[in-house]
């Protein structure tokens, strides 16, 4: 998918493949009925990595690249992760908030050209629960980015036998691919 497309891109759908020793999601656009739409990129990490990195493709076939996102350091407690392009030309970064994230979980998006973006989960309960009580840890988590106020995108966590996710974008200056980054990066590193 070409660079444009993607960015007129309003809705994603993204569905976490089950697999023994990776990670993989697909990233599929929105169908007029709500339903997934085409492939429009397909992600893959490895598990047990010393440093955290995913590469997103155009497609499951892994030929082509589209981006990719790396930790800048091995502990993980509130690393920093680049974005960069199929070149590897920085996008972006995001961050966790450790201090935050121990009673809801947070983070921030850097994107040159727009301000700091904010996301964090929409219930405090429901952050509450899924930290303290371990059989509740399954309860699905829904995710707002804001900047100044403003609502950016939304990552929400669907319920079912394996991860789904919906992301709509409200602000048309975000790089998507820095949104297809972050929605996969809340599934693949969230329980870290």
């Amino acid at each position: 998918m070409q660079l444009d497309s993607l960015q007129a891109q309003q809705r994603f759908h993204i569905r976490q493949r089950v697999r023994f020793m990776v990670n993989q999601y697909e990233v599929h656009s929105v169908a007029p009925d709500g339903s997934e739409g085409e492939l429009l990129a397909f992600a893959q990490q490895k598990r047990l990595a010393f440093k955290e990195q995913v590469t997103i493709y155009a497609d499951d076939s892994k030929q082509q690249p589209l981006l990719g996102f790396k930790a800048r350091q091995r502990l993980d407690l509130g690393a920093t992760y680049d974005v960069t392009d199929h070149a590897g030309n920085p996008i972006g970064l995001f961050r966790k908030d450790f201090a935050q994230s121990l009673l809801r979980s947070t983070w921030h998006v850097e994107q040159p050209g727009l301000p700091n973006v904010t996301g964090q989960e929409r219930s405090m309960p429901v952050a509450l629960l899924r930290r303290f009580v371990d059989s509740l840890s399954w309860l699905p988590y829904h995710f707002d980015f804001v900047a100044d106020g403003q609502p950016v995108f939304s990552v929400v966590k669907k319920w079912g036998l394996r991860d789904r996710y919906v992301v709509e974008i409200q602000n048309p200056q975000i790089d998507r691919r820095m949104v297809i980054a972050m929605a996969v990066a809340l599934d693949a590193l969230q329980g870290r």
